[in-house]
């Protein structure tokens, strides 16, 4: 553990709290007019996954855990979790569906991700920022329209729904921002 001051924490940091390993899941550093600035963290407890809001001071000191991080394989995901394999020993582990959270859409086979882990279990995920999907459904391209005109709406293979440029029809694969589903170009296949 190492003493890190509260206003540096991140989200997917680890901090004991109580004698309690916690995730945190939220940080905002909030500077009041009057007063003295705090960082309000949203933490998930390791082991029952119950949610805990904390304040601390800016400058207070916090118990911040080593995370090793490296990276794994997506392999598939079935009733227990997702499960990655280690790139380097190809020890395989199981990660629990509220660490991977948003990214779960977004998953494919063979994926190379970066997973952190504190002893045996990972506790956050980070997923490349851009994946190439595949439109499955759109409104059909009317003749006239140009590519400046408003987006349309589109249901990606991965289930998402996104905005489109007009030109852009069922069946094309499209790279798409892995945040927040948004179109980037099509993929040149």
């Amino acid at each position: 553990m190492v003493k890190v001051i509260a206003s540096s924490l991140r989200k997917g940091n680890v901090v004991e709290m109580d004698g309690k390993l916690h995730t945190v899941i939220a940080a905002e550093n909030i500077h009041p007019g009057k007063g003295t600035p705090v960082t309000q963290l949203d933490m998930r407890r390791m082991g029952d996954g119950n949610k805990v809001s904390v304040r601390f001071r800016t400058t207070e000191s916090v118990e911040k855990a080593e995370l090793d991080t490296r990276d794994y394989q997506y392999l598939y995901q079935d009733g227990d979790g997702f499960h990655f394999m280690n790139q380097e020993n190809f020890d395989q582990i199981q990660v629990q569906a509220d660490v991977v959270g948003d990214a779960a859409p977004y998953l494919q086979e063979n994926m190379i991700v970066q997973l952190s882990v504190f002893g045996e279990n990972a506790v956050a995920i980070e997923i490349p920022q851009k994946v190439i999907l595949e439109i499955v459904e759109t409104e059909p391209t009317t003749k006239g329209q140009t590519a400046s005109s408003s987006y349309k709406p589109a249901i990606l293979s991965n289930g998402v729904r996104t905005t489109v440029p007009p030109h852009i029809a069922a069946g094309t694969r499209i790279w798409v921002m892995t945040a927040d589903g948004a179109y980037i170009e099509r993929a040149k296949d």
